[in-house]
């Protein structure tokens, strides 16, 4: 769905208006730590958080391994944007994010690895995943849509996020929770897991186990999906 930005479906409009929502937030992340910037966005998809990026001040830079997602990325930013890492060869960035993008990727730690290499000195990266411990991951169990199999490679906890960070000399800075994404992935997950259902009832049922989800993830941090914030 972040490839193609198409909004057909109840579930599609409601992420379409929550990703709207969210863009705006992102940003305000970033500039929690900087104002603006070089920025990298690893895996842009069709453009839209690059977009604002630069809006706000960003000089922005995208890498997409999609050819269709990889043009809309180039129309909406109105920049060329990379295939892969060797695309950007030689460049520095004082901003990579990588919005739930890592869970897709084979070769985990090398690509973080090379990621740092082509971070600036104080350079901070941001690396969104979802969090296989959440209360909708152990509620939804195998109908969790964010295990998402097979295109989800990986799983993440907040300790083997830790440990990966770790591993590969990244500083873990702070750990930000994405609270929208449990309602969203729950009303995905009912739907996985109750097809016979109306869309009202599972609109219901999803709403109301992720407003639960993100009241149990207070003591534990244990949301969703969370934002792992790292430096050299």
């Amino acid at each position: 769905m972040s490839h193609t930005g198409s909004g057909k479906g109840l579930i599609n409009s409601i992420y379409l208006f929550v990703r709207n929502y969210t863009l705006t937030w992102k940003v305000g992340i970033l500039q929690g730590y900087k104002q603006n910037g070089s920025l990298l966005d690893y895996g842009c998809g069709t453009g839209d958080f690059l977009n604002k990026c630069q809006d706000n001040g960003f000089e922005i830079t995208g890498i997409e391994p999609d050819a269709d997602a990889r043009r809309k990325a180039e129309l909406t930013s109105g920049q060329t944007v990379g295939e892969n890492i060797a695309a950007v060869k030689g460049k520095k960035f004082d901003l990579i994010t990588l919005w739930h993008v890592l869970e897709h990727v084979a070769d985990l730690k090398e690509k973080i690895s090379q990621l740092k290499e082509l971070l600036n000195e104080n350079g901070i990266i941001f690396i969104a995943v979802p969090n296989h411990e959440s209360y909708d991951a152990t509620f939804y169990k195998e109908h969790w849509a964010a295990y998402d199999v097979p295109r989800h490679l990986w799983h993440f906890s907040k300790e083997n996020m830790k440990s990966l960070l770790s591993e590969i000399n990244l500083s873990l800075l702070e750990i930000k929770p994405m609270k929208l994404d449990s309602f969203y992935v729950s009303l995905l997950s009912e739907n996985y897991r109750n097809k016979e259902k109306n869309s009202i009832s599972k609109f219901i049922s999803g709403f109301l186990t992720g407003l639960k989800s993100n009241r149990l993830a207070k003591k534990e941090k244990n949301y969703s999906s969370l934002i792992y914030i790292a430096r050299l």
